[in-house]
């Protein structure tokens, strides 16, 4: 398909540059079928059923933002993927003035040498010394907040809790699971009341969820792969709560995303550890979940095509007009959206 299908045109003023507080007071779109209704995040528990489970995402976001030299030349990194201890798979920005063996220095005695440029033009950092990489970063790197942030103001104390979810808590993710952002202990003491259940997974968010689509057709789009995992014991869970007659509903592309490669085509959702690549456009069948609780999107990305193939790409054109002349605030800092295609 065409990528120009999945354009729109989004308000600068509509970018959400801080979240909502408290974080449950944020606007939700609740779109069922093809219906559409206002509320905010705290309603949720009206909205959903109590068979219903939300799976979420427990990955935590790590300072993987990281300012460098190279002799005069300033390098920037952005880490993407572990690929062991010492090692991560990077984005380089200034890559031009970077090759292969040269050292890196990022202050505060965090030196990394290239070891390796890969055929997408990112690099595979060698992190020197004997320190554990997570202790180097803590100390050189910075919340890596999305672009659309970050170059409209400058990050701050504040990201440091405002960018990881109250689920956060398997180190590794370069971007964090933004529709659990809205989450509260309030909201989940309601939810459980209300007889909603709650699964939690991991996926380690690599920064390729920043990089723009930039071919004219989606078959032409390479996909990063992500690391992620659900044990038996959860798959089992949910398998049995849809047996139930419960929905599953993905807070979050990420959890969508793992729950979907960990699915065969006979809907059983069997225990996965590794990485995914999953790329879903309009056409695609859903196999895992019934439902999605997720932000407002970038035009033209993975994500607002990922909706598409869940919702129609018709009915997504209506809620994101119906979002951007309601108010609604956009991407990770932004305001939220219930999606079930079977309203």
């Amino acid at each position: 398909m065409r990528v120009d299908l999945f354009d729109f045109a989004l308000p600068q003023d509509s970018i959400a540059l801080r979240p909502a507080v408290p974080r449950d007071s944020a606007k939700l779109l609740n779109v069922s079928g093809d219906r559409l209704s206002d509320h905010i995040v705290s309603d949720l528990p009206q909205l959903l059923g109590p068979k219903d489970i939300l799976v979420f995402n427990d990955t935590k976001v790590i300072p993987a933002q990281l300012q460098g030299t190279r002799g005069e030349a300033k390098i920037g990194a952005t880490l993407h993927k572990r690929v062991d201890l010492r090692r991560w798979q990077a984005f380089i920005r200034n890559a031009k003035r970077l090759r292969v063996g040269e050292i890196v220095d990022f202050g505060m005695d965090v030196l990394a040498e290239a070891e390796a440029r890969l055929d997408d033009g990112s690099f595979i950092l060698h992190f020197l010394g004997d320190e554990p990489v997570e202790l180097l970063l803590e100390r050189a790197g910075t919340m890596p907040l999305p672009p659309y942030i970050a170059s409209k103001r400058a990050i701050d104390e504040r990201d440091a809790d405002d960018y990881q979810t109250m689920f956060a808590s398997e180190k590794g993710a370069v971007a964090a699971p933004t529709a659990a952002l809205h989450f509260t202990d309030q909201l989940m003491a309601a939810l459980a009341e209300a007889g909603v259940g709650r699964e939690i997974l991991t996926l380690h968010v690599g920064a390729g969820t920043f990089l723009p689509v930039k071919v004219d057709e989606t078959d032409e789009h390479q996909m990063h792969s992500e690391w992620g995992r659900i044990d038996a014991a959860t798959a089992d869970r949910l398998n049995a709560a849809r047996q139930a007659g419960g929905r599953v509903i993905a807070v979050g592309t990420t959890s969508l995303r793992l729950l979907e490669s960990a699915t065969g085509e006979d809907g059983i959702i069997r225990p996965f550890e590794g990485d995914t690549d999953i790329f879903i456009t309009p056409g695609y069948k859903f196999r895992a979940i019934d439902g999605l609780m997720t932000n407002f999107h970038l035009p033209k990305s993975t994500l607002f095509m990922l909706v598409s193939a869940l919702m129609g790409m018709e009915t997504m054109q209506a809620v994101y007009t119906h979002a951007i002349a309601g108010g609604y605030r956009f991407y990770s800092y932004g305001d939220s959206s219930l999606l079930l295609p079977e309203g």
